[in-house]
């Protein structure tokens, strides 16, 4: 898996034109990161958006985490071992790791954390990765106030066992929400806690500004070393307008930029480092699969014919991004060439709303199209899609929430018929899109989406241990997907910034800006 570590170039001496020599990184400096919204919270297991991860990544800590190429590698566990079924692990805590309010953690937060998470009044996103530990579920229905598998051994030592083999249950463990929180705390704040996380993380919480910055500051006794950058300031852009961010990027008033065409002339110009590799995400167009009349496949099926969607990422986006074909992004295990999305084909459209009863389109009143994003090229491709849907006898209507929480909640609530999303994976594995999004289940399913046998594969492809197996059942689960067309995927991500030339040590995986150690960071003397 590729994954990038730049130093990037040496600045030059306004004085003489030349580079200056490169000096030590020390703890000091401010990093100035754009951020598109504000995030509807802090506390990780209750995060649901890109955003509040990129935040609480600097805070918090949790067992493992990925490193650079994607392997599991320790975070507060130092090691970690399974019973030869797969069914106990046990994990060995560091020793003298403390949360930022100085109490050292235990094993008691590691199990009070995981706890949390399952705990339904929270409505985490992430506790059905974690309902095949033991007595996940009684706790869930409320029949019992623990959860059997999660067990402090001694002070250091956790062990938690499971109801049956799970192949990507380490991984698991190091995605966002599996964060370890102080108990007091946590317990004491309740929803608060969000907006005054603790953690043992290499930045510590400082202030939240809502609609303008979040400020965190280093934590000089993080367990791994202090972080070279004194201080992360993010800045909030509401709407994610990445041509303001660019235009303050360009006066110097940010460490980083994502590069709309506005940036576009400053890739190759020596003054900026460009960074530029895919992600595992994917965006798309969502329905509601419980919506009339796209409750009917019929119809689903008519607009993604309708769509063209190679035109709008040319014609709008300028090829900025990779055209998606499926759903799982290129690189993905089970990834598949022979997979592809129904293509481009406004005759078959027709045909498909006269099979529904909507010769025409006519009788199906106008579409709301929602978006979370609001700019110049957001509205061109929402104009595109309103006259493409129009060729076809399809009437459709434009609104924006750009408040992200509030734009979250209406999706929860089943009250957005037809959407824009962006999904990115916090696991390299197929589970993370296709479980996650498409699963009856999941609690992060956006679509509503049901189909038994889909199901049904899904919940196999976690068991199987073999992975060519594996990779097979979700190659035979994703065409069932498209065929009921619940979304239509537009294009993957490439993770592609700016930043400044004395920005040093960047280093970016597969899953994107969310999970970037920015303590690695280090700014060069300007000087």
């Amino acid at each position: 898996m590729l994954a990038v570590a730049l130093l990037g170039p040496a600045p030059l001496d306004p004085a003489t034109g030349q580079e200056r020599p490169p000096t030590s990184p020390t703890l000091s400096g401010v990093y100035r990161r754009p951020l598109g919204n504000d995030p509807g919270t802090l506390d990780p297991p209750r995060i649901s958006d890109t955003y509040g991860r990129s935040v609480a990544e600097q805070i918090f800590d949790g067992l493992v985490q990925f490193d650079q190429t994607l392997t599991v590698s320790p975070a507060l566990a130092r090691f970690w071992k399974a019973s030869r079924d797969g069914l106990v692990w046990t994990f060995n805590l560091r020793q003298g790791v403390r949360f930022h309010h100085g109490r050292e953690l235990t094993s008691d937060d590691v199990v009070y954390s995981i706890t949390r998470l399952l705990d339904p009044k929270l409505r985490s996103g992430a506790a059905e990765r974690f309902a095949m530990i033991r007595g996940a579920q009684a706790f869930r229905e409320g029949n019992v106030t623990q959860v059997e598998g999660l067990r402090a051994v001694d002070r250091y030592t956790v062990e938690v066992s499971l109801t049956e083999a799970f192949t990507p249950f380490v991984s698991v463990l190091a995605v966002g929400h599996a964060k370890i929180v102080p108990r007091e705390l946590a317990e004491a704040q309740g929803e608060a806690f969000g907006t005054r996380p603790v953690g043992t993380g290499p930045y510590k919480f400082s202030r939240w500004e809502r609609g303008k910055e979040i400020a965190l500051v280093a934590n000089p006794d993080y367990y791994a070393g202090a972080p070279h950058l004194a201080r992360v300031l993010y800045r909030i852009f509401p709407g994610e307008s990445s041509d303001q961010i660019c235009r303050e990027f360009e006066e110097g008033n940010l460490e980083e930029s994502p590069v709309p065409p506005l940036c576009r002339s400053k890739v190759g110009d020596p003054r900026y480092l460009h960074v530029q590799r895919p992600t595992f995400s994917v965006r798309f167009y969502g329905f509601n699969t419980r919506f009339k009349p796209l409750n009917d496949v019929r119809v689903r099926m008519a607009i993604t014919h309708a769509l063209d969607r190679e035109r709008i990422l040319h014609e709008i986006f300028a090829g900025r991004f990779q055209a998606a074909r499926s759903i799982l992004p290129p690189g993905m295990p089970g990834h598949s060439q022979s997979i592809k999305t129904p293509p481009y084909d406004p005759a078959r459209a027709r045909a498909l709303l006269r099979a529904a009863g909507y010769p025409e389109g006519k009788g199906i009143p106008p579409i709301p199209i929602w978006s979370s994003v609001r700019s110049p090229r957001i509205e061109s491709e929402l104009d595109a899609i309103k006259a493409q849907l129009r060729a076809i006898g399809i009437q459709a209507e434009t609104n924006f929430e750009t408040d992200w929480p509030t734009f979250s909640k209406r999706l929860v609530e089943g009250r957005l018929p037809m959407f824009l999303y962006a999904w990115h994976a916090e696991l390299p594995d197929p589970d993370s899109f296709l479980f996650e999004l498409f699963h009856s289940k999941s609690p992060r399913n956006p679509t509503r989406y049901a189909n038994p046998v889909v199901d049904a594969l899904l919940v196999q492809a976690r068991r199987e241990k073999d992975l060519l197996r594996r990779k097979e059942i979700y190659q035979r689960a994703e065409p069932l997907i498209l065929e009921d067309a619940p979304v239509i995927p537009v294009w993957h991500y490439a993770y592609e910034r700016l930043f400044q030339g004395y920005v040093r040590n960047v280093e970016v995986s597969g899953l994107g800006e969310a999970y970037m150690p920015l303590r690695k960071i280090w700014l060069e003397d300007r000087r």
